[in-house]
């Protein structure tokens, strides 16, 4: 065993690493960008990803929860699928070999949590995830755990809970770099601080190396610790160190991503842009694919938007009734095959109810005069705000169309 820290840092590094680059008396300078090389070229022998965007995604995951204290928010990973054995869960057993701290979680209590985390910084990685979001009311037992997922993205964070017999007050600690596995969707609320991953069953010509824990831990481990120490060393800008310096980025973002998406790309962006080289090229181009992806789920109302945007087409203004029957009618008016609006609970979507959820927004029905027939009804003028606050592929150049008929006043449409 080596006798001074030094020597412990050569022996440390003696694997033949790449990566580090060792000399007596000065302290080992780490290629980050070699290094991450490194984890991505591990990770890609054990998991098969819809594309590299999601392989480069992981590896940088991986690299800032070693820097998670730097940080002010950490981006939720969530690989999810509509079928098991889709490799979700072996995603998870690699990054735990590759963060510092990991708890793997199946079943943990969310006290057991909660009090792991006010001793120390971990990683968490949840599995089956979905299950936590199964159950409702006086029966659930994961309300604590979810309000833990929710709020643990952004450094500070606390839940106050009741302990102990006189039920004191106490603040936990939440903030931590976590990792979720689950089947389906997650609720909206932390899909929004999520890097999602849309996992898939590997094809025949999708091969990958069988992973044995007890094989390839030691070089997980190995790589872990190489990421710890470079997140420690010295950076570029005077004394501080990489992780430091990472913190206190403000990494140029991608053209369109904005608001919680730049909130939940930051950290990794910034990653790269220290790691250097090829890096930052290859985190844009994730975060792009990513942040773009299809298949994110809508909720109801947003879904109305978008579909009455398809069904009024070049039209300034419809009846209700003629947009109840287009809703209805669904592919014959180019809506996508599984849209709701014929079987919405049961029944088809009546005036009321597209009233109610119109309303929402900000929009109402009003008079409109369309083939000499003056009935209520909606103008695309007065959806234009909702589509374009809602609907992100909605084209910012385009004009609110202007109504055929001129507007009147209300004693006029009253008399009309």
């Amino acid at each position: 065993m080596a006798a001074d820290p030094e020597d412990a840092a050569i022996e440390r590094y003696a694997s033949g690493a790449r990566g580090a680059k060792l000399k007596r008396g000065v302290e080992p300078v780490v290629d980050g960008a070699a290094l991450l090389d490194e984890v991505r070229a591990f990770i890609g022998r054990f998991v098969s990803f819809p594309n590299q965007h999601y392989l480069t995604t992981a590896t940088l995951w991986a690299a800032h929860a070693h820097m998670i204290k730097q940080f002010h928010t950490t981006p939720r990973l969530a690989a999810l699928s509509p079928e098991p054995s889709s490799g979700k869960t072996r995603l998870l057993e690699i990054l735990a070999l590759l963060v510092p701290d990991p708890m793997f979680c199946l079943s943990a209590s969310p006290a057991a949590i909660f009090r792991t985390l006010i001793n120390q910084q971990i990683t968490l990685l949840v599995d089956e995830v979905d299950a936590i979001f199964t159950k409702r009311g006086k029966d659930d037992a994961n309300e604590d755990l979810r309000a833990l997922l929710n709020a643990g993205y952004k450094r500070g964070a606390t839940v106050p809970r009741c302990v102990g017999p006189r039920h004191d007050v106490q603040a936990f600690p939440v903030y931590c770099a976590t990792a979720l596995a689950g089947l389906g969707d997650l609720p909206e609320t932390l899909m929004s601080r999520s890097i999602v991953f849309r996992m898939r069953r590997r094809a025949p010509d999708e091969p990958v190396a069988a992973f044995r824990s007890r094989e390839h831990e030691p070089e997980g481990h190995a790589l872990r610790d190489r990421l710890s120490a470079w997140a420690g060393s010295r950076g570029s800008v005077g004394s501080v160190s990489k992780g430091e310096e990472a913190g206190r980025a403000w990494p140029a973002l991608p053209e369109g991503v904005v608001d919680r998406p730049a909130e939940v790309w930051e950290p990794l962006l910034a990653v790269a842009d220290v790691a250097g080289v090829c890096w930052p090229n290859l985190a844009r181009e994730a975060c792009m694919t990513l942040v773009s992806q299809p298949g994110e789920r809508l909720s109801l109302g947003v879904r109305l938007l978008a579909d009455l945007r398809t069904v009024f087409g070049d039209a300034s203004a419809l009846h209700t009734e003629t947009i109840i029957e287009r809703l209805t009618k669904g592919e014959e008016w180019s809506l996508e095959a599984d849209a709701p609006w014929s079987e919405l609970y049961g029944k088809p979507l009546s005036v009321r109810g597209l009233a109610s959820m119109l309303k929402k927004y900000g929009v109402h029905s009003t008079k409109v005069k369309i083939g000499g027939r003056a009935l209520q009804g909606y103008r695309a003028e007065h959806l234009w705000d909702a589509w374009s606050r809602y609907l992100s592929h909605f084209p910012k150049e385009t004009e609110p169309l202007e109504p055929t008929e001129p507007r009147k006043t209300p004693a006029e449409e009253n008399f009309e």
